[in-house]
């Protein structure tokens, strides 16, 4: 008799273990996201912004910190007084600092 009532105790503990680890939460492994395609720019990364002859959408598009407002600026600036003469000439423009400036340098030049 001690051995059915041993057998039946095994055969709980068993079957609880079972139901435990049927019942537990799976875990989710983050599934590695691969662009499907990449974006191509029509300029090589390293190419300058030439003050002179771009236009609003490519300076609002290349510059840190520059909006639409800025960039239309910008281009009404170069229009109103002529050819930018050094990247330090944006100083001039309302909205243009010179934390604004040193942030863009490397990418501005003026042909």
């Amino acid at each position: 008799m001690r051995t059915g009532y041993f057998y039946s105790l095994v055969f709980a503990l068993l079957t609880s273990a079972s139901i435990a680890v049927i019942a537990a939460p799976t875990v989710q492994t983050e599934a590695t996201v691969v662009p499907q395609a990449m974006e191509v720019s029509a300029k090589p990364q390293s190419a300058k912004v030439d003050l002179n002859g771009a236009d609003a959408a490519t300076l609002q598009r290349e510059l840190t910190g520059i909006g639409k407002a800025k960039a239309e600026a910008i281009v009404a600036y170069r229009e109103g007084n002529g050819a930018f003469s050094s990247v330090e000439e944006l100083l001039e423009i309302k909205g243009i600092g010179k934390a604004l400036l040193e942030r863009n340098r490397d990418k501005l030049e003026v042909n």
